[in-house]
This record gives C-alpha cells, sequence and structure tokens, in this order.
C-alpha cells in the first residue's frame, strides 16, 4: 500500500507456472500435515468423479471443481498424497496452490478524460444505460448500492456464501466501469451495465490462486452473458502458456468463449512482464496516469495525493505487454457500504477500459477479445507524457464509441 493507495493484488510467491507433474511415489499418502494443491486432470475425464475418488482414496478435502476454464479440481492434501497422484493417469499437473493480496453523481474527473461523457452512452446525462454484463472478480460487490446495478454473482472464498464485498475495492472498481447515470454520486465509463460480483477476494484483499481460477471458471460458464471481465489483481510470476493446466490456460479458454478480460499491469513500478496475469496476451493490460481536472495540458491541481498532472503516474508498471493507459490516481468512486471513495492504483485505471470494452461491445456485439483491444487501442490518444519505455501506450479514448 503506497499512502492511501490501495496496491494491486500482489501474489505472496512465485506463480512459477509449470505444466509437470511431481514424481510419482508407489507408498500410500501418510497422514501428516496438508497444503493445498491445484490439480488438472486430462479433458476426458470427468473432474468430480475424480474429485470424488480422490477424496476416499488419497483423503483429499476438495473445496472447488472446474469444468469451464480449466479441468480439474482444488484440495487440501498431504504432499505425500500430492506427489502419488502423478501415478493415477487421469492427472495432468499437480500444482501447489497460491496467496494472493489485492492491488487498490458527479463526473470524475477520469470519466471525463477518457470521453465517456461524449460517448454514444453519454455518460452524466442523467438517463440510459449500457446493454452489456461485466464480471468484476474482486473483493465482491455491495449488491444494495443504489449506484450499481448488481445482477448476481459467486463467492469462490471458503467459509462464506456472499458475495458481498467486506473490503471496498471490489465495489469502487464496478462503479468507474459501470456506475448508474442516475443523477446521483459518481457515474462509470459504461452507465448502469450489469454488473456480476465474482468473489475471489476475502475482507482483508487476499485469496488464493484456486479462487481466482473459480472466479474464471465461473464467468466461462457464463460466457453466454458475461462479455467483459476486470482483474484488479495480480502478481509477480512468469508468462505460462495456454497448455499449463494453471492460471494462463483457465484465461486462454474463458478467452476463446468470448469473454474480454481487462486487467491491472501492477503497482511495482517495474516492467509488467514479470507479473501475471498482465504479462499474458489474450488480456487487455492498462498502466495508469495521474489525471487532476479531466483535461489535457497538464495545469490540474493534486487532490488527494502530490503528482504532477497529465504524466505516468509513478507507481504503475510498464512495458511492451501494456495496451492501454488510463486516469488511476485519486479516482473518486463507490465504496462499500452505499458510500463513495478515492484512491489510486492501476486497479483504479483497469475498470475505465473494462467500461469502454462494454461501451464497445453494446455497439458491436459478437466482437472478439482481440477485436475488443484493437479497437480501443486505435481510438486511443497520447496526450500525456512521463512513459518510462521507448513505446507509449495510447490513453483510452471512448467518445467516439
Amino acid at each position: 500500500m503506497r499512502g492511501t493507495r490501495i496496491a494491486v493484488v500482489t501474489f505472496a510467491a512465485s506463480l512459477a507456472l509449470s505444466g509437470g507433474v511431481v514424481p510419482a511415489l508407489t507408498a500410500a499418502a501418510a497422514p501428516g500435515p496438508t497444503a493445498k494443491y491445484i490439480v488438472a486432470v486430462h479433458p476426458s475425464a470427468d473432474p468430480g468423479a475424480v474429485a470424488a475418488d480422490h477424496e476416499r482414496s488419497r483423503g483429499a478435502s476438495v473445496t472447488h471443481v472446474y469444468r469451464h476454464a480449466l479441468t480439474g479440481y482444488a484440495a487440501s492434501l498431504t504432499p505425500a498424497a500430492a506427489t502419488s497422484l502423478s501415478a493415477d493417469p487421469r492427472v495432468a499437473a499437480v500444482l501447489p496452490d497460491r496467496v494472493v493480496r489485492m492491488s487498490a453523481q458527479s463526473v470524475p474527473p477520469g470519466i471525463d478524460r477518457v470521453g465517456a461523457d461524449d460517448s454514444s452512452a453519454v455518460a452524466g446525462d442523467g438517463r440510459g444505460a449500457v446493454d452489456v454484463d461485466i464480471a468484476v472478480l474482486d473483493t465482491g460487490l455491495d449488491p444494495k448500492h443504489r449506484d450499481l446495478n448488481v445482477v448476481g454473482g459467486v463467492n469462490c472464498i471458503q467459509g462464506n456464501n456472499s458475495y458481498l464485498d467486506l473490503n471496498g475495492h471490489g465495489t469502487h472498481v464496478a462503479g468507474t466501469a459501470a456506475a448508474k447515470d442516475n443523477n446521483i454520486g459518481v457515474v462509470g465509463v459504461a452507465p448502469g451495465a450489469r454488473l456480476w460480483a465474482v468473489r475471489v477476494l476475502d475482507a482483508g484483499g487476499s485469496g488464493l490462486w484456486s479462487s481466482i481460477i473459480c472466479g474464471i471458471d465461473w464467468v466461462t460458464a457464463h460466457a453466454d452473458t458475461i462479455e467483459v471481465a476486470n482483474m484488479s489483481l495480480g502478481g509477480s510470476g512468469g508468462e505460462g502458456s495456454c497448455t499449463d493446466h494453471g492460471l494462463r490456460e483457465a484465461i486462454c479458454r474463458s478467452t476463446s468463449a468470448g469473454v474480454a478480460y481487462v486487467v491491472s499491469a501492477g503497482n511495482a513500478a517495474t516492467n509488467a512482464a514479470g507479473f501475471v496475469p498482465a504479462t499474458y496476451e489474450e488480456v487487455i493490460t492498462v498502466s495508469a496516469i495521474t489525471d487532476f481536472d479531466g483535461q489535457p495540458g497538464g495545469v490540474g491541481t493534486p487532490t488527494c495525493q502530490i503528482g504532477y498532472d497529465d504524466t505516468f503516474a509513478n507507481f504503475s508498471n510498464y512495458g511492451p505487454d501494456v495496451d492501454l493507459t488510463a486516469p488511476g490516481v485519486c479516482v473518486t468512486s463507490t465504496w462499500r457500504g452505499g458510500g463513495y471513495r478515492s484512491i489510486s492504483g492501476t486497479s483504479m485505471a483497469s475498470p475505465h477500459v473494462a467500461g469502454a470494452a462494454a461501451l464497445f461491445l453494446s455497439t458491436h456485439p459478437g466482437a472478439t477479445p482481440a477485436q475488443v483491444r484493437a479497437a480501443l487501442r486505435d481510438t486511443g490518444t497520447t496526450n500525456w507524457v512521463g512513459d518510462p519505455d521507448t513505446t507509449q501506450e495510447p490513453l483510452l479514448n471512448v467518445a467516439s464509441l
């Protein structure tokens, strides 16, 4: 956390994406301390049946079964039991689970700066709603917030059956993407778009890799309804592949199903190439700029923190994996409990682009995630300064969408 800024989700351990399995043991698993694992099974096998069998034969305590974005399950197992699973011909890979942590009606300056008040939705005119569905994979949403059109969701955090936001981060992200145009509070880039709460982080902003895959799996199962997914989270890790049996494979399958994923670049002020999912080719990765007045020119007065208007945010990750930039400093949006708050981070930049993706899809239904990314990049501008690398990513501009 940097000042009052909520940091983008950071993995507590490196997410090295390994497609291999642990060497086999012939001995039966002995009782002992357990750890958390993700078990990928071959597509020809029923993951539910395999999980049930491993509960009986290996003492697995199953927490999630994946059928859509990944084929497999997550469970607590003794290390010996996890090792022995490679002897099962139905098992494709056994991966350690990882801990994750979160990253962080007026017309907010960011909404003005990206041209949402000039878009087809005319954000801020007090009427209309965007006919698109956005999933927010985060700390949950406040379903009773009068400025949000929350239509349902799922909880992927063990020990809790509710997708209610007990942190505030997810509700803030949702408001930037899609707060209603209702003459109260704030307005989002895609006003009134239907929001699906996908709770993958707990009240403290922590979660597990298995929970994130659970959320992606759920979104993929509803890909006929949900067109856009925002993930203001991430952490250090390798690029992986679409057959790594882990996070990358889940996102690959979900984007192939037609869901456009928008993710934050990260808040470590370094190259995003070392961060996942920001480095994945399938997602739209978003860095952050400072914007205090909603206008170009660099003359805005700092609001919630010190900085220079219309410059690259000093905390934002950068590099060739970044597709777009958007306002991410002192962003005012909805907060849990029906309130509003101003916070900073690439977590706040990402939902500007998720809302833009929804805007584009509202007039281009059926566009692929790659087409969405190309359209948003093509309409972007370069009226900002301070990019720390040699290639300046476009600043989101939805005025023509």
